[in-house]
């Protein structure tokens, strides 16, 4: 691993970098944003990030919490998605890794209805996704969207992803399996997408 490596997963394990983009800014979530995210994974159709049961607010303060450890342990980064003049909590984001050494890893993404189809989307993946690719050294990053997602699997497609094909019954909502669409997207394929995030090393 080289030094530049070591000094970027070092850091971000010990302090998520802020992200400001033009209209957004990425930050940790915090303990104050509980109300705002229980709102927004309330939604029928937000990402559920790893909670199976219904959306409580404990259910939330672990995510929350969990979010925290995870990044400590170099497994997983999490943002909330703030918009700069309000800094209103307007979506969470997520990256896991799929190996040990973060060369793979998963994302998704939720939004509150009112900034979809606004660039909001495309503004934090393109912060979040320049800093996966740029400090942490992540080669592939996949997303799964439920089939009937429309909105979710449009916007993926304009950031320049991949369908790779669809995941026969792999996701529980409510009570029933349903289908989803498995995209990835290359270091070597962000192209234009490459903003300015996080600590570089030169």
């Amino acid at each position: 691993m080289s030094n530049e490596r070591i000094f970027a997963t070092t850091e971000w394990r010990t302090e998520l970098p802020v992200l400001a983009g033009r209209t957004v800014l990425l930050r940790e979530p915090a303990s104050q944003d509980l109300g705002p995210l229980v709102d927004l994974l309330s939604l029928a159709d937000a990402s559920r990030f790893g909670m199976d049961e219904g959306v409580t607010e404990f259910g939330v303060q672990q995510l929350i919490e969990r979010a925290l450890r995870d990044r400590a342990n170099g497994l997983a980064l999490t943002y909330v998605i703030t918009l700069s003049a309000a800094r209103t909590v307007v979506g969470l984001i997520q990256v896991r890794q799929l190996d040990p050494g973060f060369e793979a890893a998963e994302w998704e993404c939720t939004l509150v209805p009112s900034v979809r189809g606004s660039g909001v989307f495309l503004e934090a993946a393109r912060l979040a996704g320049s800093f996966v690719f740029g400090s942490l050294g992540t080669h592939r990053l996949e997303a799964r969207v439920l089939l009937q997602n429309g909105r979710g699997n449009g916007a993926l497609r304009k950031l320049g992803a991949v369908q790779e094909g669809i995941l026969r019954r792999s996701a529980r909502r409510a009570g029933a399996y349903v289908d989803q669409v498995l995209w990835s997207m290359l270091k070597e394929d962000w192209g234009d997408h490459w903003v300015a995030a996080g600590p570089r090393v030169h």
